[in-house]
């Protein structure tokens, strides 16, 4: 799901506040709300909405004993006994549950808040309001979560008096007055859901509760078609995931629309009853969805693609004793780098007091044993490297060096955001070089850059065990590397420096199976005027993704890598 663009005005601006009134009449069983980009706009609706609803903040790095309860340790260590304490979610239970920075929510901490508010009872739900702070596309809160709210909408660039002023209803006190869809209303929301690819029940549940809710919010009982057309583009276009297919060409042409009515005509129904009784047209409502798309999602459709899952940029996770975000403490020993996590040691030791004292000598003080000892553990993301092997060969040389250079250049410069460093091979000649070693300096990056060989032999082979090397040396001190293999695939120099097109082909699957036992991920990139089944097979040998790019050009390459990393 996609926040929906909010401007400052006009439709967008209009259903941003459609969507805060309806969560407002049921916060439970709208699930929340999905709030992107910092601002006015956000603070000033999360404050509208703390006016007419309980709000609790969960804090960004909450652990499981606060979340979840547990012992309360400074009332047990007073008392001598087990005390127990409730946790965060018990006590938000009938209000709003506001999560900062829910782009770095981890998985463990959604799937704990996701069942929370599939098994809490009726009366004790909560919902959630997510605050999103991603700087990149991609940086978004965990799907578990998303999912189970109704609506999206990116405020980053709203102003914020239209939702400051949003006349906010009651509470309901009963789901069963929100009007219900018709038979033909569910099936004209479910031919929207389908043609966007949507694929969740609960998302087709969400808009027929929103198209309920804006007839209520309107002072109607009843569902209309303008409603569904509301549910359609709040709830249905942010989780689109294709464009619905274009109608064929030879379909006969739609006839002419009946005449008007007389004018003056008492027996003739007015243009709101003609609207009530109405069948809903499918295609006017999935229209109404696909322009309501916002427009980076809509291009991404267009092209076939689809988002990625959050947690972009950066290399790979993993466990570290000493820094990164922390994670629930776990038994052992402080050894090793370890760091003893005092706080949760003595919770572990608390409950065992009296039954210790009694088995053991009557002395004052905890009697911690070495099963109750926890240590700390950190979730450290390491740096991600990518690894440029371009062949600078033949009179295309100069061009794809051109290109690797701008790619290059582009990436440097989202270096620091994304915690990447660069590399670059070249490959010419008889043999390979490495033209820049792993760096993020822009500067050292364009210095090098500036003057590069071109020309001679096709060593592929060479160049794809210079990579293997590089990249498994980087594995190793701990970075994530992701290699990019411009080629057009045809090598005609072997290893042992022959001109031998059969050897040097054999030569260049034997390093791209070196690299796939080594487990580096890659990219074989097909620079030749016309795709070629030698590149494929040097793709297929690494194991890597084969993509063929006959006009590729710095920013092409950039957008093909960025969705890699």
């Amino acid at each position: 799901m996609t926040p929906t663009a909010l401007s400052d005005s006009g439709p967008a601006a209009e259903d941003a506040a459609l969507a805060l009134r309806a969560f407002a009449l049921w916060p439970a069983g709208f699930g929340g709300l999905w709030l992107r980009g910092p601002g006015p706009a956000r603070d000033a609706l999360v404050e509208r909405l703390g006016q007419a609803v309980h709000l609790r903040r969960m804090p960004a790095h909450i652990d499981g004993e606060r979340l979840h309860g547990g012992i309360d340790l400074a009332a047990s260590l007073a008392a001598g006994r087990s005390i127990l304490r409730s946790g965060f979610l018990e006590e938000a239970r009938g209000g709003v549950v506001i999560a900062p920075l829910a782009e770095r929510i981890t998985a463990s901490l959604a799937g704990s808040v996701a069942q929370a508010l599939d098994h809490a009872e009726a009366g004790e739900r909560f919902g959630l309001v997510l605050l999103d702070d991603g700087a990149e596309r991609d940086e978004v809160p965990p799907l578990s979560l998303t999912e189970r709210v109704a609506f999206a909408c990116e405020l980053g660039n709203a102003a914020p008096g239209g939702l400051a002023q949003t006349e906010l209803p009651q509470p309901l006190a009963s789901p069963a007055e929100i009007p219900a869809c018709s038979a033909e209303g569910l099936e004209a929301l479910a031919a929207v859901s389908l043609a966007l690819g949507v694929d969740s029940g609960r998302a087709l549940r969400f808009a027929a509760l929103t198209a309920g809710a804006s007839a209520l919010l309107d002072g109607r009982d009843f569902v209309r078609e303008s409603d569904l057309a509301a549910a359609a583009r709040l709830v249905l276009a942010p989780r689109a995931t294709r464009l619905p297919p274009p109608p064929p060409e030879d379909e006969e042409e739609a006839p002419p629309p009946p005449p008007p009515p007389p004018e003056n005509d008492a027996d003739t129904p007015g243009d709101e009853e003609q609207e009530d009784n109405r069948t809903p047209d499918p295609d006017q409502l999935i229209e109404a969805a696909v322009a309501a798309i916002p427009p980076g999602l809509l291009e991404a459709l267009a092209d076939g693609r689809t988002r990625r899952g959050a947690g972009s940029g950066g290399g790979a996770r993993h466990l570290s004793p000493l820094r990164g975000r922390p994670l629930a403490a776990r038994q052992g020993l402080p050894r090793g780098g370890a760091r003893l996590a005092l706080i949760d040691t003595l919770r572990a030791a608390v409950p065992w007091q009296a039954l210790r004292r009694a088995e053991g000598e009557a002395r004052a003080g905890l009697r911690i044993m070495k099963d109750d000892v926890r240590v700390r553990r950190f979730e450290a993301r390491s740096a991600s490297v990518t690894i440029f092997a371009v062949d600078a060969s033949g009179s295309a040389a100069f061009s794809r060096l051109a290109e690797a250079k701008g790619a290059v250049e582009l990436l440097l410069a989202q270096a620091y955001v994304k915690r990447t460093e660069v590399a670059l091979v070249a490959f010419r000649g008889s043999d390979a070089q490495l033209l820049l070693p792993p760096t993020r300096s822009l500067t050292r990056a364009r210095r090098a850059l500036t003057e590069l060989p071109g020309g001679g032999g096709t060593p592929l082979a060479a160049g794809l065990s210079l990579v293997c090397t590089l990249g498994t040396g980087l594995t190793r001190r701990g970075y994530t590397p992701l290699l990019v293999i411009l080629t057009d695939g045809r090598g005609n120099i072997a290893l042992d420096g022959s001109a031998n097109r059969a050897a040097a082909t054999e030569d260049a699957m034997k390093a791209g199976r070196a690299i796939a036992a080594a487990g580096l991920a890659g990219v074989v990139i097909d620079i030749s005027p016309r795709p070629r089944p030698e590149a494929s097979a040097v793709a297929a040998a690494m194991r890597a993704r084969y993509v063929p790019l006959p006009q590729a050009n710095a920013a092409t390459l950039s957008k093909v890598i960025g969705a890699l990393t």
